[in-house]
């Protein structure tokens, strides 16, 4: 399974534009070789090199969308994919760009395919989404992109 962006490439910078200091919404998404059993995709995208005086577990998680269809080959640019939307640490249900307090930080667009699909209500934690996939994991697929803002 593959995930990958035309807006950068694995490990390279995230534009402006998909951050806090541009238009503030989700890059372009495609989404290939999804295994022909899978029952229901899962995304997350985090920041894991958040301070630990902000946050003492060092994560910020920005999107957490499960229940998507497994048919889905792209998430356009700006828009919410199809499924059930959990809830962020900004208390966001939608897509919430990087906006990183102190210097570059990566941020991991994680794909699951799951041979199941998650019976969580809308608003689950990244924790609770993760604790329902466990053993229902087929494939996993990961894009990293780096941001760091621009400070005058």
């Amino acid at each position: 399974m593959k995930l990958t962006s035309p807006a950068f490439a694995h490990e390279g910078k995230i534009p402006p534009k998909y951050t806090c200091d541009g238009e503030n919404i989700n890059p372009p998404l495609v989404i290939s070789d999804v295994p022909a059993e899978a029952k229901s995709l899962v995304l997350i995208m985090d920041d894991p090199d958040v301070p630990k005086r902000l946050r003492a577990d060092g994560m910020w998680d920005h999107w957490v969308v499960f229940n998507i269809a497994p048919s889905l080959t792209e998430i356009q640019e700006g828009k919410e994919p199809p499924g059930v939307h959990g809830i962020g640490t900004s208390k966001n249900l939608d897509y919430y760009g990087p906006c990183p307090p102190d210097r570059e930080h990566r941020y991991f667009f994680k794909l699951y395919a799951l041979d199941t699909r998650l019976n969580l209500p809308e608003k689950a934690t990244k924790q609770q989404v993760e604790r329902a996939m466990e053993g229902h994991i087929l494939a996993k697929a990961e894009l990293m992109g780096r941001y760091e803002r621009i400070r005058n």
